[in-house]
């Protein structure tokens, strides 16, 4: 591996606070806690708890394309399979919200883990297509499926009580809930990609064949970062559907694929906020903009070809050039 020279990553390791964290990297998420904590009474609370999941998603598979640098076609299968299993649990079993999400998130690992499997064996866009071919047909299996409703989803689904004793059917009670998911979700992304096992994923990255001469079992690694970022998306899916108290088709569709994907690269691929703001403008337009119909998608259409022309590094990305420290 070679020695990093780039003048951002230099000043990051002048500005290391005595925890490990860069200290403008914990002033952002202190800034953005307490934003979040006020958010609720500012802004409609279900509208900022769907930011959070997406954000969550977002975050989620940056963790696989831009640090492990695998483009996944086919997230919206963990995201939507989960969303399904945590309403089923939720509404049919009777489990408290905290247990079906857990339930939901176990599912999408499990499918992470058996299509990941599959889908390491091939390289570039042959590995997007594989994850796009399994995406659809998990999309076929909950068209078809008798526990996911079908076209009509699975709907009403209770909110229940946190741990059988906190009331979540106020929303301003749920957000305090999904607020901890979303935080304990990134600050274990950050935690993930600062560790040596993030470094080796960097390394593979950008020099596979160095990285696998140096006595890396590569896709053991991909094979990992898979699996982790189809759990947390799975984390993201599965509290959705107790937010929404509802799981559909759209959630398993190929174009949920497509809008993580805008996420994370109007964001900024490869840094730690980029995809939370992502999320937020992509969440943003299609709830502010909802009236104008399918003009909404023609409008992401053209940030997302405005984004790649001149924002290539995304938002955050732009950003992190200016100030010249890694965001």
């Amino acid at each position: 591996m070679t020695t990093d020279t780039n003048p951002i990553a230099m000043a990051a390791i002048t500005s290391v606070g005595a925890a490990g964290m860069p200290r403008h990297h914990f002033a952002i998420f202190a800034a953005l806690f307490v934003f979040l904590i006020a958010a609720p009474f500012l802004l409609y609370p279900i509208f900022v708890m769907k930011v959070l999941c997406f954000a969550l998603f977002a975050c989620a598979f940056n963790l696989l394309l831009g640090y492990g640098g695998l483009l996944s076609f086919g997230h919206a299968a963990y995201f939507g399979m989960a969303s399904y299993v945590s309403a089923h649990a939720a509404k049919v079993w009777g489990l408290t919200p905290e247990l079906a999400i857990i339930a939901g998130t176990l599912v999408a690992a499990v499918l992470g883990l058996a299509i990941g499997s599959l889908a390491i064996r091939r390289h570039g866009i042959y590995f997007a297509m594989v994850t796009l071919a399994f995406a659809q047909m998990i999309y076929f299996f909950s068209l078809q499926a008798a526990f996911t409703g079908g076209e009509d989803g699975i709907q009403a689904v209770p909110r229940g009580h946190l741990f059988g004793l906190i009331d979540l059917r106020s929303s301003e009670v749920l957000y305090f809930f999904v607020l901890a998911i979303f935080f304990a979700g990134i600050l274990l992304i950050y935690r993930i990609i600062h560790s040596p096992f993030g470094q080796v994923l960097k390394a593979i990255r950008e020099n596979e064949p160095r990285a696998i001469s140096l006595g890396y079992r590569v896709n053991r690694y991909k094979l990992a970062v898979f699996v982790l970022s189809a759990t947390l998306a799975g984390v993201a899916g599965a509290t959705k559907a107790i937010v929404f108290q509802l799981a559909s088709l759209t959630d398993v569709y190929w174009t949920m694929s497509g809008e993580v994907v805008l996420m994370t690269l109007l964001g900024g691929m490869g840094t730690v906020f980029g995809p939370i703001v992502g999320a937020a403008v992509i969440v943003t337009m299609q709830n502010y903009l909802a009236t104008f119909g399918d003009w909404v998608t023609i409008g992401q259409g053209i940030i997302f070809v405005v984004a790649v022309l001149l924002f290539r590094e995304g938002i955050i990305g732009v950003l992190a050039k200016w100030i010249r420290k890694p965001l």
